[in-house]
């Protein structure tokens, strides 16, 4: 195959009318909805049109002041969203308000749905949470276990607009919602939020075959925009790969939106694969500029090791020296935050200029 034929394109992807209707409908098979056919084919109709007019942000306002072009109509979604990480910027930089932690639950189990019992992750998370109000802490929960037992809680994929040129990838995300594909629920919008702000973040999460689970991923590569993201739209006209390839090649700047906050890192497992997800966390988040809290922040370990699965939550009851390690990892990371708010702890890179941002 040649070059040529590679830029001939992918296979399309949009649907007939016909195709479209019968996905559509397919959230409607509960016989609840058979009274109510007319008002679904009228719906129905609506969707459609939405969809074959490719309707990704329906609702729009002319930017204004503070963007390079005040008159580029912008998602009403999307200006929402920044005023919220603005409002939560403030707040981070704000010496009189009470320092955040973020602690994250990395796992999908949870019981409110298949499994139906609560998970060991959200055990460990309930263990942090109490060291870090003991030490005078406003504590945030991201229980990423909300995504698969409750109703329109969606992390959808990233597109990886950063592959075609970094100013592409907008902060925050603008690739979400699209109302026309019906990709909407998106959670995003209120997960950035919570890390700006965090002055320090813990995640807490089992492995998965090697790896983290599919909801920590999912949010983790929603994240890239956090990181050297573009946040005025208005500059590439939307998604326009023309005018953010010239951007970067002007020189891009890829600014850090989260550098500077602390981060710890419990990861657990029952056999194989922690050391090494808990490397690849404390890689992704050294990459984005935050600073670790040293090495007690950074646990991984076993429980119950190469023991069934039906006893682990009694081997987690009976393991004391695991459960004071994750304490000892909330200790850490709240005196790092402690510490540098107060002046005693400083990032050794500070004032180091990168030849090489990207």
């Amino acid at each position: 195959m040649t070059e040529a034929d590679v830029r001939k394109g992918m296979p399309p992807v949009k649907l007939s009318r016909e195709e479209f209707e019968r996905r559509y409908k397919e959230q409607f098979v509960d016989p609840a909805f058979a009274p109510l056919q007319r008002e679904l084919d009228a719906i129905t109709a609506a969707a459609w049109d939405a969809y074959s007019h490719s309707r990704k942000a329906p609702l729009t306002r002319k930017a204004g002041a503070g963007f390079s072009d005040p008159d580029y109509d912008l998602a009403l979604d999307w200006l929402d969203a920044r005023a919220k990480i603005l409002e939560a910027q403030r707040r981070h930089d704000d010496a009189d308000e009470m320092p955040r932690i973020l602690v994250i639950n990395g796992s999908a189990r949870s019981e409110h749905t298949c499994p139906g019992e609560m998970s060991k992750t959200w055990r460990l998370v309930k263990l942090a949470e109490p060291v870090f109000i003991e030490m005078g802490y406003t504590v945030d929960i991201l229980d990423l276990s909300r995504l698969a037992s409750e109703f329109g809680k969606t992390i959808h994929p990233c597109k990886s607009c950063v592959g075609t040129a970094m100013p592409l990838c907008h902060w925050p995300c603008s690739c979400y919602p699209n109302h026309s594909l019906g990709q909407t629920g998106d959670w995003m919008n209120e997960i950035y939020p919570l890390w700006v702000a965090a002055h320090g973040i813990l995640i807490v999460t089992p492995v998965h075959w090697y790896q983290v689970p599919a909801g920590l991923k999912a949010m983790m590569d929603r994240m890239v925009c956090a990181d050297g993201g573009n946040p005025d739209p208005t500059s590439t006209h939307g998604k326009n790969p023309t005018e953010a390839k010239a951007m970067e090649l002007k020189g891009w700047p890829y600014p850090r939106h989260l550098a500077g906050r602390h981060f710890g890192v419990v990861v657990h497992g029952d056999a194989v694969g922690a050391e090494g997800v808990r490397r690849a966390l404390s890689d992704w988040l050294t990459d984005m500029q935050l600073i670790s809290a040293g090495r007690f922040a950074e646990l991984d370990g076993y429980v119950g090791y190469m023991e069934p699965y039906a006893t682990s939550h009694r081997d987690l009851d009976e393991d004391r020296e695991f459960q004071q390690k994750v304490q000892n990892a909330a200790r850490a990371l709240g005196n790092a935050v402690r510490l540098a708010r107060s002046g005693r702890l400083e990032e050794p890179g500070t004032g180091l200029a990168d030849p090489n941002p990207k």
